[in-house]
């Protein structure tokens, strides 16, 4: 049986990591490229032993990944291609050549998939328009950065704790000249009747028409919801992702950790050691208000308390306005239509 994950010393794990080090290049793409190289390293002689090596290449990401839920929406969409679509090779080695070429031309195709969404949503962004967008999304920037070329826009992002990835949102957006101001995850209610409309990118668009994505964004959802405010995801079709979740637990990356409980540990009275109880560490901060006292701190969760926190949330479908994708403007249901006739072949 071929191995593709390690054989002849290739280690497609960080065949990964590598191509991720191209900031165009998302975790999809990345696999959908690492599998294809995988091709080319590997010793099948079959397409029965090809696939069957594919899918153990698949699975050698997802074991070695945190978050596996994007990567796997780029290795089913390969190994789909592979095994479902027809191919005109005379014999095995050139079928061999002719998917590796096929799988790196459609990551470098795949990359202006940015610029047609950003031209989708052109549409829906008015003159000044003020939208509220999360976390750091690469196809949001481009869709932002596309409409302040004709048209007045502002900006509230997200600080997007615990990773901090809105104030990369927030530098790359006033380097642009976009008006734009960070706020706190916890004032998303408190903003959202200054905003328009939510526009958030996307790990991963699941057969239900719901959405994963960043931890938060759920929340904000719900929030747009109750504020009657059209709340739209951005998501290139590689994002697409056979995965039917019915609550946050289905996700692949929740684990028995995430919201444990810490038993607390007997400490003797005057003793505070943050470190060794898992308590909040505290640092040196300015004082919140004016009458604070000098010596006022501020706490920081510690990272054992952060592994105890999701890093992605689900989002369901009818909390979803519309989903901006290269294949078109889909409402949930037709996000799932889609996928359905792409897996079909």
């Amino acid at each position: 049986m071929a191995d593709i994950a390690h054989s002849g010393g290739f280690d497609i794990y960080a065949t990964f990591q590598q191509f991720l080090q191209d900031d165009q290049i998302s975790p999809p793409l990345a696999a959908i490229l690492s599998l294809a190289e995988a091709i080319v390293q590997s010793n099948a002689g079959t397409m029965f032993e090809l696939v069957q090596a594919l899918n153990d290449g698949a699975e050698e990401l997802k074991r070695r990944s945190k978050n596996p839920i994007s990567l796997n929406a780029g290795c089913e969409l390969f190994i789909a291609f592979v095994t479902l679509f027809p191919h005109e090779s005379d014999n095995f080695a050139e079928l061999k050549k002719e998917l590796e070429q096929q799988g790196r031309k459609y990551a470098t195709e795949a990359i202006s998939f940015r610029d047609k969404i950003a031209e989708l949503a052109l549409g829906f962004i008015k003159d000044d328009s003020v939208i509220l967008t999360h976390s750091h999304s690469r196809v949001v920037l481009k869709a932002l950065l596309h409409a302040h070329k004709t048209k007045r826009i502002s900006v509230y992002v997200t600080e997007s704790r615990p990773r901090g990835l809105g104030l990369r949102t927030y530098e790359t957006l006033t380097a642009a000249g976009i008006p734009c101001t960070v706020v706190l995850d916890s004032a998303v209610a408190y903003v959202m009747d200054q905003v328009d409309f939510v526009l958030v990118g996307s790990e991963a668009v699941v057969e239900s028409g719901g959405l994963i994505n960043y931890v938060g964004s759920s929340q904000m959802a719900i929030i747009a919801r109750a504020a009657n405010k059209p709340f739209y995801a951005l998501a290139e079709s590689y994002k697409f992702h056979r995965l039917f979740p019915l609550s946050q637990y289905d996700l692949p990356t929740h684990n028995p950790n995430i919201l444990s409980f810490t038993t607390p540990t007997p400490r003797s009275a005057g003793h505070d050691d943050a470190s060794s109880s898992g308590a909040p560490a505290v640092l040196p901060a300015g004082s919140a208000n004016e009458g604070a006292s000098s010596s006022r701190t501020e706490r920081a969760m510690t990272q054992e308390q952060i592994a105890k926190n999701p890093g992605v949330d689900y989002t369901r479908p009818e909390l979803i306005s519309l989903v901006f994708s290269d294949v078109g403007i889909l409402t949930p249901e037709g996000v799932s239509q889609y996928l359905v006739g792409m897996f079909a072949g």
